[in-house]
């Protein structure tokens, strides 16, 4: 699955930890605070969550993107040392004009 990770490390040391771990599991770092990678299972994901968890502190931030999860987008996030996930699916409904009805909601 291709997983994106965004970092906000409260402090220089973190940023050096995250950073570390990141490129353990084969992340390449993409811009500032932005890595990635197209070739992570799902027990990989797992210890990553957990080595992350581990290096990380209340004021750290960090958001993970990752598809497909079970055919969907999945926002997974680390705020103030708690796990939260967000699962998106995407509408297949068209109108008449063959737009996205979705996207026309926001």
């Amino acid at each position: 699955m291709f997983v994106s990770v965004v970092l906000d490390p409260g402090g220089v040391d973190t940023a050096q930890s995250l950073a570390s771990v990141l490129a353990h599991y084969g992340f390449h770092k993409v811009q500032r605070a932005c890595w990635e990678s197209a070739d992570v299972g799902v027990l990989q994901l797992s210890q990553l969550k957990r080595e992350i968890d581990r290096v990380t502190n209340y004021y750290d931030t960090v958001r993970m993107y990752q598809y497909p999860v079970r055919g969907m987008f999945s926002i997974t996030e680390l705020h103030r040392k708690k796990w939260r996930r967000c699962v998106l699916k995407a509408d297949d409904a068209e109108n008449e004009n063959g737009t996205n009805t979705s996207a026309e909601n926001f």
